[in-house]
């Protein structure tokens, strides 16, 4: 969601910045506290971790099947009572594992802007209209070979305030939840060619260029619809060297 921070530094300023700190850096992990994302400064941990033993419920818990996630809430765009407005797509792909083996009935959620740049939540107010057709979350059970599907519109850029004239790459954010709440997982999946990934503190906290990669779709031609929908492959491994970037928090 947008951030409420207002400052002046120029996007010049802010490329510069990174291009310093990435050159500093050592390739793998993102980094946490990372200065041209302004808002990781009060939120990247400065203690060291402490274990603590999750409540009995957390290791049983959430326990999903075919009953309880309908084939409907895969499909963003019949949701509501009409057609939302914007470019339809869909976006497709597997969750496996590092050995490549799939995760099976794993609970996928997305959540996303519409296609105006706008999120259907209180707390974003910037000038883009909202759809009235388009609730922008959804989720799916991946199935026995771990693939997952979802029908949905592609989201808009928006502004987030975390420095002069600073825009959000189009993106969707995705959750998944493991076999229970101490093991989900949120990650963000980016489209191609997109020229703003290279200007996004965000994104580009994530110093390995192969790393921001994995977290970019590819367009498959053979997932498009004729005269209906484009289609964007995007598959997501959970562990071992190859695996797609989680995020800390659900920014």
């Amino acid at each position: 969601m947008p951030s409420v921070q207002r400052v002046t530094t120029s996007q010049h300023e802010i490329s510069d910045e990174i291009a310093k700190i990435q050159a500093d850096s050592p390739r793998g992990a993102p980094l946490l506290d990372f200065p041209p994302y302004r808002s990781s400064l009060l939120r990247h941990p400065t203690k060291e971790l402490r274990h603590a033993d999750p409540e009995g419920v957390e290791l049983v818990a959430p326990v999903f099947g075919p009953s309880d996630v309908a084939p409907v809430e895969a499909d963003l765009t019949v949701q509501r009572g009409g057609e939302p407005i914007g470019e339809r797509i869909r976006v497709h792909g597997r969750v496996v594992d590092g050995d490549g083996r799939p995760v099976r009935r794993q609970l996928v959620e997305i959540w996303q802007a519409n296609a105006a740049g706008r999120y259907s939540h209180q707390g974003d107010q910037h000038p883009a209209p909202l759809d009235p057709n388009f609730t922008g979350v959804g989720r799916c059970l991946t199935d026995d070979d771990g693939w997952y599907t979802f029908t949905t519109i592609k989201p808009g850029p928006y502004p987030w305030r975390n420095h002069h004239n600073a825009w959000r790459p189009a993106h969707i954010h995705f959750s998944l939840f493991g076999t229970d709440f101490t093991q989900r997982l949120i990650t963000q999946m980016y489209f191609p060619g997109d020229q703003l990934l290279a200007l996004d503190p965000i994104a580009q906290s994530i110093s390995d260029p192969a790393a921001l990669q994995r977290l970019t779709a590819s367009y498959d031609h053979s997932l498009s619809e004729h005269e209906w929908l484009l289609g964007y492959r995007w598959d997501i491994v959970l562990t071992g060297s190859h695996a797609t970037h989680m995020e800390a928090s659900d920014d």
